[in-house]
């Protein structure tokens, strides 16, 4: 692995354990608890987990179809798919 890339990938792991002290010691140290925020904070954590799910989901089952359908009939049916799992 080249020098450059180590250090990139370093200094993500780092930003990222730096995020998780400084969310932590918010939770800490505030004396009252924001239900209002802790909502939205929550619904906008949990739309990003579904987002980054279904685009692993998606492009895995794109490769599996591509034998099968034409492209637009692809992305109709991972599209479908997905979103009548969800919603059900």
């Amino acid at each position: 692995m080249e020098p450059q890339n180590l250090l990139f990938a370093f200094g993500l792991t780092v930003f990222a354990g730096l995020a998780t002290v400084i969310g932590s010691a918010l939770a800490f140290f505030t004396k009252q608890t924001n239900v209002k925020f802790l909502s939205v904070a929550l619904g906008f954590s949990a739309g990003v987990m579904i987002y980054v799910s279904f685009m692993e989901i998606f492009i895995k089952g794109q490769e599996s179809l591509i034998a099968l359908l034409t492209e637009r009939a692809i992305i109709s049916c991972c599209s479908s798919g997905f979103f009548g799992f969800v919603f059900s």
